[in-house]
């Protein structure tokens, strides 16, 4: 399986991440692929058109009802009328009094259900009195931040209260609309931080990034993950599904990440905390800052496997997996929660946006997952998906999830030992092999020679007289003549 084909499934081109409507900030699973500014205009004009059909619908049903009224008002007589006006004025009466013993009598019985209901709803006592103690030091913090704006800050804080006020009187109002609301108060207030108190740019996020954690500290309990939506539906489906996918290995995403580096295992280890701690924060902020922690861990990793800087097609498979190695409890009523109730300008832009979008990419892509996704055949995944079977797994994988590295460490330096003690065992064995062989060579060579010399034996003759030179003196023969001497004549 090319590395090409393993990709196929998993990579996101980055265009598919900006919003769709092509204004080139950061879309949103959630808001069908538009950015928050798009989205809400898509909104407002959905909105607006439902309500002129409505609107529409129910002139056109007045009409028909006035007009069958009319129709039967013609047919009745004068005595009919006077009698329908006399049963009306019975009836009325009939019913203010029906109401004036309801308040006498079911006065206690609403108080005892509406305690019942407010005891069912409680947390606990500790839990309270964290929440009261975090929102007593938060709005301590904001105080005091507020009063390095001096004017400006103290309309800032009546525009907060007064916009909690409103928030408490809206209970009754669906999520999508106090969403709505949320947003709407973080626009107004930037732009009169921009227009009206000429404040400077960087000054501006700051202030926003406090509002927004001054406000959804008070009123997390009470938008997130509320019980008149499907989030905690959908939190147990993710769940379940990631549950359902333990069996996906590193290898099957591409995930170019070696946890047998100690470096990079402490790296995804520190990705997978950040990822789970984001459901401890409060503050979509705080819930932003936690996915950016786990993304730039997940960078890291790669980059130290790799020796070189990651990409964004290496990036996206791994936090895919750290997300199904993690299991991050209630997924996606975090993600919901920071749709509707962050900083829009967070969203749309800059690294915080980039890396939720991923992230809802990855948990788009774990819903969506199927054997053509992993490049696997159907039988394949789903006697996977059944527990039927589990895939091969590499010998690093082989160990519980809950045996420390070290252990882990001290069984692979023993295979390793082990390796090298039978490559030992067979160098010395192939030694003696190669001894013996040089002893019967050396064994074989001297039996040849004296096989040869037995075959042609050596005659050595002995050595002949040297000639004595004639000049020398003659030992044996002295009687000879002496020899000539030369002459000299003189003339």
């Amino acid at each position: 399986m090319s590395l090409k084909s393993e990709r196929r499934g998993i990579h996101v081109d980055q265009s598919e991440l900006l919003c769709k409507k092509g204004c080139g900030y950061y879309g949103n699973p959630a808001w069908q692929g538009f950015c928050s500014k798009c989205w809400r205009e898509e909104y407002h004009k959905a909105r607006q058109k439902q309500i002129q059909e409505d609107w529409e619908l129910a002139e056109r049903l007045q009409r028909e009802e006035e007009e069958a009224y009319a129709s039967s008002q013609s047919t009745q007589g004068a005595q009919s009328l006077t009698f329908s006006k006399f049963e009306e004025k019975k009836t009325n009466e009939k019913t203010r009094k029906v109401t004036t013993v309801k308040k006498f009598f079911t006065a206690s019985s609403r108080t005892g259900a509406k305690k019942e209901i407010q005891e069912a709803k409680a947390p606990s006592p500790s839990i309270n009195r964290q929440a009261s103690i975090e929102t007593d030091r938060v709005s301590k913090e904001f105080i005091e931040f507020l009063k390095t704006y001096h004017k400006p800050g103290q309309d800032i804080y009546k525009q907060c209260k007064l916009f909690l006020d409103t928030m408490n009187h809206k209970r009754d109002l669906s999520i999508e609309e106090q969403s709505e609301c949320a947003q709407d108060f973080y626009q107004n207030v930037a732009e009169k931080l921009q227009t009206r108190w000429k404040v400077p740019p960087e000054k501006v996020e700051k202030a926003m990034d406090q509002i927004e954690k001054y406000i959804m500290t008070r009123q997390y309990k009470y938008v997130f993950c509320p019980e008149t939506t499907d989030d905690e539906k959908k939190d147990l489906a993710v769940q379940k599904r990631i549950r359902a996918l333990h069996w996906v290995t590193p290898q099957m995403l591409c995930v170019p990440v070696n946890e047998e580096i100690p470096e990079v295992s402490d790296m995804v280890v520190k990705a997978i905390t950040d990822i789970i701690e984001m459901d401890s924060k409060r503050v979509p902020r705080d819930k932003l800052a936690c996915i950016t922690k786990c993304s730039k861990h997940i960078f890291n990793a790669i980059k130290i496997t790799k020796n070189e800087p990651a990409s964004a097609d290496d990036f996206l498979p791994t936090l895919i997996y750290i997300v199904l190695k993690g299991n991050p409890p209630r997924l996606q009523s975090n993600i919901q929660y920071i749709t509707r109730f962050c900083n829009p300008s967070r969203l749309m832009t800059g690294e915080d946006g980039y890396y939720f979008t991923n992230l809802c990419c990855a948990v788009a892509f774990i819903e969506k997952l199927d054997a053509q996704s992993l490049n696997l055949s159907q039988e394949d995944f789903d006697r996977f998906m059944t527990g039927q079977t589990s895939p091969k797994k590499q010998e690093s994988d082989s160990f519980s999830p809950d045996v420390c590295l070290g252990v882990k460490q001290m069984y692979k330096n023993l295979d390793l030992l082990s390796q090298l003690n039978e490559r030992q065992e067979r160098i010395v064995s192939e030694a003696k092999k190669l001894e013996k062989d040089l002893i019967d060579w050396t064994e074989g060579i001297t039996k040849e020679v004296q096989d040869i010399v037995e075959k042609y034996p050596l005659e050595i003759k002995p050595k002949s007289q040297a000639l004595a030179a004639i000049d020398s003196e003659n030992v044996e023969n002295d009687k000879l003549p002496p020899p000539l001497q030369p002459q000299v004549y003189a003339g």
